[in-house]
């Protein structure tokens, strides 16, 4: 599921775009951010499937060998581990896999199975597979684990599926490690002969409205905002800020004085991460030291109230 810290990521991108797009429809960019969360969520689908899809073409390959004519001893007597592998044979009777991606219509591997072959033949060359058909032990804990393995070394990090993910929708870039965390996440947590069912985009319903509020305050008050940025940066012209940092310390704003149950501090050290990332290499210290003296202005102007406890 998407978390707090790469929610900020999206409504940070989307408040860029809105800025430099010059648009003024928050309706229609808040709708875009949306729908950006849940292609998201169709590249945590996607990435799933795959592991089913290279499956699917492995036994294929199978029965295709056993029919030829001069066929060999081996392949009229394949070893099958990889395709009677547990889990992934879990995902492939998911119907909650199965449901999302008819309902959506993602045939991506219907249509660019190329990818589904680089994959295969990349696993069947590894030591890692095998390692794993060599392996005595037939337990659902094996096959999880080199399933595990096979995502983490061979999927993860295959440059071509990343430039193909890029190419189908340019968020992506951003979404791929966290996809791939949550991916490994899911795998891990599959239990034995318990039905594989998709994780929940969002945490609860909190969350998604936390998306939405986070970018509709930015944007609502933004020019506000920027007459306290302007006083507690004396020696820097509003245009001399970087664009990125401005979004980020507005959208710390927005968080200081809307949402009364984050603390102060985790805000300033998640934006501080944010520039990090996402900024020049000394902004982290320049929104650091903005937003600890807009904190410290806001909460004995009374117009900061935190509630629960870390109210600094």
């Amino acid at each position: 599921m998407i978390n707090r810290r790469h929610i900020r990521v999206k409504v940070m991108q989307s408040a860029y775009a809105m800025q430099q797009s010059h648009s003024d429809d928050l309706v229609k960019e808040g709708k875009f951010l949306k729908h950006s969360i849940q292609k998201m969520y169709d590249l945590y689908v996607l990435n799933l499937q795959l592991l089913v899809e290279v499956q699917k073409l492995a036994r294929k390959r199978i029965e295709l060998s056993k029919k030829k004519i001069l066929a060999t001893k081996e392949e009229l007597n394949p070893n099958t581990k990889f395709i009677d592998n547990k889990l992934l044979n879990l995902l492939n009777e998911s119907v909650s896999l199965e449901g999302y991606i008819e309902l959506n219509k993602l045939n991506y591997w219907d249509l660019d199975d190329e990818y589904v072959k680089i994959l295969l033949d990349e696993l069947q060359k590894s030591d890692l597979y095998k390692k794993y058909m060599d392996t005595v032990e037939d337990s659902f804990n094996v096959d999880k684990a080199f399933v595990i393995d096979f995502f983490r070394e061979i999927v993860a990090p295959n440059e071509k599926l990343a430039d193909y993910f890029e190419d189908k929708m340019i968020s992506w870039v951003d979404d791929i490690p966290f996809v791939n965390t949550w991916i490994l996440k899911s795998l891990n947590k599959q239990k034995a002969n318990k039905p594989f069912i998709l994780g929940s985009l969002y945490k609860d319903n909190e969350d998604k409205i936390f998306v939405s509020d986070l970018f509709t305050k930015t944007m609502l008050h933004q020019h506000k905002y920027e007459e306290d940025i302007i006083e507690k940066t004396p020696n820097w012209e509003a245009d001399r800020i970087a664009d990125i940092d401005m979004i980020i310390i507005k959208m710390a704003i927005t968080e200081f004085l809307h949402f009364p149950s984050i603390p102060s501090r985790v805000t300033i050290n998640e934006y501080i991460e944010l520039a990090k990332d996402y900024s020049t290499n000394k902004s982290g210290y320049f929104i650091n030291g903005v937003l600890d003296k807009l904190a410290k202005d806001y909460l004995s102007s009374n117009k900061m109230v935190k509630i629960g406890r870390g109210l600094l």
